[in-house]
């Protein structure tokens, strides 16, 4: 079983953590992984784009071209990358920042307003994490002790504050229908 995920929003959005966390989840499962961060000249407000492999097999490149599965956290991401998820794979939109649906009848989508779920808690840099919360779902890979185990090992010890709020962040994207 191998999953090519790509995630992809503005500089800020926690991209890059996203990735590295699912890249760690996968380390803690014992599979194979590759984790490639890719992002514009400006690191905040520039693109930003992430890719993770996550396999039972060994992983021949890090490079994603055609993703099972698409975070797509703005428009300009989903514009671009849309037409490359895999028939029969996943999209998971920031409902908040895209307004359109996406076009493609061969995919199964999931519209999250993560940006306005962390505003609206208190959590306004933890977009990525309710989408982990929710990806992590509906994979139905959302084990308690697997996620707290991949937090305590992303979250380095001088964010060791953040941890109970990346576990809420990530049980508001779980929850959300």
């Amino acid at each position: 079983m191998t999953n090519q995920i790509l995630l992809s929003g503005f500089g800020g959005q926690g991209i890059l953590f996203a990735g590295k966390f699912l890249a760690y989840k996968g380390l803690t499962a014992g599979k194979n992984v590759s984790w490639l961060p890719s992002y514009g000249p400006e690191m905040r407000g520039g693109t930003a784009s992430c890719s993770v492999i996550i396999s039972d097999e060994p992983v021949g490149s890090p490079i994603v071209s055609k993703p099972d599965i698409l975070i797509a956290m703005n428009l300009p991401s989903l514009d671009k990358f849309e037409p490359a998820v895999a028939p029969g794979g996943i999209i998971i939109a920031d409902s908040t920042l895209i307004e359109r649906k996406v076009a493609r009848e061969d995919v199964t989508v999931y519209y999250l307003p993560a940006t306005k779920l962390a505003g609206d808690n208190g959590m306004p840099t933890l977009a990525n994490m309710i989408i982990m919360g929710k990806l992590l779902k509906v994979l139905g890979d959302d084990d308690a002790a697997s996620i707290e185990a991949t937090l305590a090992k992303v979250i380095s010890a001088k964010r060791a504050d953040m941890l109970d709020t990346n576990r809420k962040a990530m049980q508001l994207g779980a929850d959300y229908q």
